[in-house]
Formats: structure tokens, C-alpha cells, sequence
């Protein structure tokens, strides 16, 4: 069993605005459930262009639906620039905490919102198509979200890695290539 927070618990229980909206200015699907998590993510702006709704759908564990729910309360009011600087650290210490094994939903729920703002932006489909090479193959991780991610949360092994984004956790191939990544990276 997973040690979760209070705050955890309470937003896998009563989870905040979870649905669809009618006419979103940006949304966007990321994960797959082949993978076993997959969280849709929508806002809508206000005429003052700040965030003024934002809603997901999701298929995952409790981390994953508090998660996303306490993303969704964290960019209310913000600005999109604002909203662009919310890690998946800043969630999961908005939540008290994730177990170092589920840190992969925190990092799932930035990557929708993240691709949710590109919508937006770009009138461009923005559900996760990988722009850059797929190191993961098994869990559909690129290349460059394992760089981000290794460099934003300072990790040092792959399961670290592993831990965050699900890539080395299936087939195993790709893992001496997030090795060489980590080196590279001077991890």
C-alpha cells in the first residue's frame, strides 16, 4: 500500500472539477491506456485572459486523479505564463508529497498542460505526439521529456527516472539509454 497525504487522499476521494467543457480555449490528451494512465486536460480563459476553468478526465490510480485535481486548482487565476511555470514538483508538493513511485502522475499532469497551452497557442492538435525521437517505446517517453524531467527533479539513477516518467519500466531496452542520458547530463 502507498503512503499517501491527507491531501492526497482527499483529492482522490473528492476530486475538483473533473469533466469536460463545452468549447475549451486548449485541451489536450496525454498517456495512453495501453500504459495504464491517460488524463485529458482543458481550460477555458476569462475575458481578463487569466485561467477562469479548468477541468480533466482521467484513467489512473489515486495519484493520478489528485493530481490531476490539484492542477487544475493550482492554475485558476493564473495566466498562461504563469500556469507554463507550475512543475510537477510544485504539484506534488502542492499534494504533500507522492510516493517516489507515483512522481510519473505528477509529471503526466504538467505534460496535459503543458500541451493544453500548445493548443491554445497553435490551434494545433497538442495530445501528445512525441516531437522528438521515443526512447521508451513501452510507455511513449521521447528523449527530450526524459532530459527535462531528469534535469528538473536533479535525478541521479534510472529508477529515479523510472519513477517519473514509467521509461525503463516495461521491456527494459531503453534503460541503458536513459543511462547514457544520466551521464551525459553528469547525473
Amino acid at each position: 500500500m502507498w503512503n499517501y497525504s491527507e491531501k492526497v487522499m482527499d483529492h482522490f476521494r473528492n476530486p475538483r472539477n473533473v469533466g469536460k467543457i463545452e468549447n475549451p480555449d486548449g485541451t489536450a490528451t496525454v498517456g495512453s491506456l495501453a500504459c495504464g494512465d491517460a488524463l485529458q486536460f482543458q481550460f477555458r480563459l476569462g475575458e481578463d485572459g487569466r485561467i477562469a476553468e479548468a477541468k480533466f478526465q482521467t484513467f489512473g490510480c489515486a495519484s493520478a486523479i489528485a493530481s490531476s485535481s490539484a492542477l487544475t486548482e493550482m492554475v485558476i487565476g493564473k495566466t498562461l505564463e504563469e500556469a507554463k511555470r507550475i512543475t510537477n514538483k510544485d504539484i506534488a508538493d502542492y499534494l504533500g508529497g507522492l510516493p517516489p513511485q507515483k512522481m510519473h502522475c505528477s509529471v503526466m499532469g504538467r505534460e496535459a498542460m503543458e500541451a493544453a497551452i500548445k493548443n491554445y497557442e497553435t490551434g494545433e492538435n497538442a495530445d501528445r505526439n512525441l516531437e522528438d525521437n521515443t526512447l521508451c517505446t513501452c510507455y511513449g517517453v521521447s528523449e527530450n521529456e526524459i532530459r527535462r524531467v531528469i534535469t528538473e527533479n536533479q535525478l541521479t539513477t534510472v529508477e529515479e527516472v523510472t519513477n517519473f516518467t514509467k521509461a525503463g519500466g516495461g521491456c527494459g531496452k531503453c534503460r541503458p539509454k536513459i543511462e547514457a542520458i544520466l551521464k551525459e547530463l553528469g547525473r
